[in-house]
């Protein structure tokens, strides 16, 4: 039998999805599951692409299925069974061999593993694949990050699957080590943001201006036709207008209001932090997030405290407007801190191919990153609130967002995520900040020092020994 030319282990909704994607593009692909009628059921239901898939009852089986040198994709959890599958999987590959994680991997834990296996002389990838189920099946978002020569070597599968954005292919490597891992948690932190912005402005328009589900559909669908063209902007539209086949009534109104999570904006605030890089808007989705898993404390608090939201009068221009300079705040602090991250990391990130690979296949795919990758190509360490395309819009919008934030806080609306934005965008463009008086206060109470606007070398304040 005419051996694959890759493997995948992993056939849960994203391994099954990616596996179907490589046969339907043409390439012969073994797959292993650890259980094992899981592995003939999938090959039964594969239809006229069986015939491209060779399935396999163990890992030494699947190993000898495929063409060397190898390269073997895994699509198992994050954490300890990424380790325990390489662990098994070593010990029957060729030095040559590539093992690539495609599963929503801790960059840290990337950055280790790909250590070990170059220590051994062996070859690892970790990869970011973004579009949920149905970009593994039909086209996602892939982010390389390892030896430049391992990907290269995948590149001509990898493209072939991606999805496309005007016929280029949505698969890049953004450098050594954990930065693939790195570039899509950053893209997961954005993502969060921007369905908190989202979900924000259907709650102004629901519980402030009275609209229903039905009626909120159209306004979204309307703003994907405009600068919030994007898959988010377009299912939001779908969502609102669906309704419960069960009871008649709007599905929204149906469903509990706590948001999941899987970790990984989560891993976005933290690393933000320690990169000394600012992102309060994914830090505020984040936290909402939270909030919003505290129903019966919000309750409470809205018993003792009042009605919730009261109903306002805001033109929906301008909750079109605040959204418009809310995803470009947000991405703007996603994109610094990639660029945090790749100085700090000695990643080489190419911030321009962020760009371009989210343009199609992935969730926060948008018709803003055309234009922010043609930004990021002209001055790479511009920051993109600066680029005279995006300064142009938050001229035009940032009085419209700045009107959103202070009526929802009037009338007890919680913009947590727009709001944050415009805190960050007012502190960017203020020259003369108030961080003199904290600097004053720490040199008060611990003798830290500061600088002196005049440039003279008298570091310390007159108030003498008093912390």
């Amino acid at each position: 039998m005419e051996p694959a030319r890759i493997g995948l282990i992993g056939l849960g909704t994203m391994g099954a999805a990616l596996a179907l994607n490589i046969a339907e593009k043409g390439h012969r692909i073994a797959v292993w599951n650890r259980t094992a009628q899981v592995t003939r059921d999938f090959h039964a239901a594969a239809g006229a692409l069986a015939d491209r898939i060779l399935p396999t009852d163990s890992l030494p089986a699947l190993v000898a299925a495929i063409a060397p040198p190898r390269a073997i994709i895994l699509m198992v959890p994050a954490g300890p069974v990424v380790d325990s599958q390489i662990a098994a999987l070593r010990p029957l590959l060729a030095p040559d061999d590539l093992i690539i994680d495609a599963g929503n991997a801790n960059f840290h834990d990337t950055e280790r593993r790909s250590a070990e296996a170059q220590a051994k002389g062996q070859a690892f990838l970790g990869m970011g694949v973004s579009g949920g189920e149905e970009g593994a099946r039909h086209g996602p978002s892939i982010m390389g990050g390892g030896p430049r020569a391992a990907w290269d070597r995948v590149a001509p599968v990898l493209e072939t699957i991606a999805a496309r954005h005007d016929g280029t292919p949505c698969a890049t490597w953004m450098g050594p080590g954990g930065a693939g891992h790195f570039v899509k948690t950053v893209h997961n932190g954005i993502e969060y943001a921007d369905m908190q912005m989202i979900a924000e402005a259907y709650g102004l328009m629901r519980d402030g201006l009275g609209l229903t589900s039905a009626q909120i559909a159209p306004v979204f669908a309307g703003w994907n036709a405009g600068p919030l063209k994007s898959y988010l902007i377009e299912i939001s539209a779908a969502v609102a207008a669906a309704t419960d086949p069960e009871t008649g009534a709007a599905m929204l109104d149906v469903i509990v209001d706590a948001a999941g999570q899987k970790g990984t904006g989560r891993w976005t605030a933290i690393e933000a932090q320690h990169l000394a890089a600012p992102i309060p808007v994914i830090e505020a989705a984040v936290s909402a997030r939270n909030v919003s898993a505290r129903r019966a404390e919000r309750a409470q608090g809205q018993a003792e405290f009042g009605a919730g939201p009261q109903p306002l009068d805001l033109p929906l221009a301008d909750l079109e407007g605040a959204l418009i300079a809310g995803k470009i705040l947000c991405y703007a602090q996603g994109f610094t801190m990639l660029a945090a991250a790749s100085e700090s990391f000695g990643w080489g990130v190419p911030l321009p191919e962020c760009a371009k690979v989210w343009r199609a296949g992935c969730i926060i795919r948008s018709a803003m990153l055309d234009d922010m990758a043609r930004a990021l190509a002209e001055t790479p360490d511009r920051n993109l609130i600066l680029a005279p395309a995006f300064a142009a819009l938050l001229h035009q919008h940032h009085g419209a967002l700045r009107r959103v934030v202070a009526a929802a806080a009037l009338h007890g609306h919680a913009l947590p995520a727009l709001s944050a934005g415009l805190a960050w965008f007012d502190a960017m463009r203020t020259a003369r900040g108030t961080a003199n008086m904290i600097q004053g206060q720490r040199d008060f109470f611990g003798a830290h020092g500061f600088d002196r606007l005049d440039g003279k070398p008298v570091h310390h304040g007159p108030w003498g020994d008093h912390g």
